[in-house]
């Protein structure tokens, strides 16, 4: 079978690595608009060869879309009209509105298969992907009953031999969902990073005092913001949703604090504590 991997980074870079262990001859085209970025890929053994657009599509059995969301809308019409008739395009964006709108809208719709690794580092391009990233971790499929049996079934198995637990939703599930367990927590790292640079004008002594708690608040706010922009963007109306009603605690916690309601500000923490139970069962699973 051949794969290629448009937009060689993190995400199609890890699944190349894991179906390489997993199908030694299974081979890997890379389409990347970055140089350097093929040339890495190359190197580090995640495709076989690096060509255009067009070419590598022409080739292949399974296309997957692993560029930032606002290319991948552009490039699905187009990668659908040149697709060969047998063949699969996966997309792994994190959302799916939109992209399932554009999909919706092509002829060829029954060979996309939506879809949506729940799995990602602050790190991106080729030179952060890794084997170890998707297996154990959760793979979202929106609008199944849209894509023909064979392509969901390639999707399906080859997501599963990467060690994936798959769920279903609809478009509409998943950027509801997604803003506020994914989309949030990304924002807020950002704001808090911005916060404490504003605050804290001497760089070298964040970094001394930093402790591992503060470490691992900010880590997302290392992610890449050509990846998150559109993200954000796309979502919007969610993630505003999910952004009043954070502001909303925020404010809520700030008057407790101000009051110097020390009880109220352990029922409020006390309250939050229940995500453990919540987390811990996720991890169980």
């Amino acid at each position: 079978m051949t794969v290629s991997i448009i937009g060689i980074g993190l995400l199609g870079g890890s699944f190349a690595l894991i179906l390489r262990e997993k199908y030694p001859k299974m081979r890997f085209i890379g389409v990347d608009t970055s140089v350097v970025n093929g040339q890495l890929a190359l190197a580090k053994g995640i495709v076989d060869e690096v060509l255009p657009l067009n070419e590598a599509v022409a080739q292949s059995e399974l296309v997957v879309l692993a560029t930032p969301v606002n290319v991948l809308m552009n490039l699905l019409p187009t990668i659908l009209d040149q697709l060969p008739e047998s063949a699969t395009v996966v997309d792994l964006g994190s959302t799916k509105g939109l992209i399932c709108d554009v999909a919706d809208a092509h002829p060829r719709r029954s060979q996309f298969v939506a879809a949506h690794p729940m799995a990602g580092t602050e790190n991106s391009g080729p030179g952060a992907a890794f084997r170890d990233l998707l297996p154990g971790k959760n793979l979202i499929i929106c609008d199944r009953q849209k894509s023909n049996a064979d392509s969901l079934a390639l999707v399906e198995s080859l997501f599963r031999d990467a060690g994936m637990r798959l769920f279903y939703m609809t478009p509409k599930e998943h950027d509801l969902h997604l803003a506020y367990v994914s989309h949030l927590s990304h924002i807020s790292a950002f704001a808090l990073g911005l916060t404490v640079l504003e605050k804290e004008k001497d760089e070298q002594a964040i970094f001394d005092m930093a402790s591992t708690g503060f470490s691992s608040t900010v880590r997302l706010a290392k992610s890449s913001p050509q990846m998150w922009a559109p993200i954000f963007d796309q979502n919007r109306a969610n993630v505003s949703d999910a952004l009043a009603a954070y502001i909303d605690f925020l404010q809520q916690f700030k008057k407790v604090i101000d009051a110097q309601d020390v009880p109220a500000s352990l029922e409020f923490m006390q309250q939050a504590n229940v995500i453990r139970r919540v987390l811990d069962g996720i991890e169980k699973k």
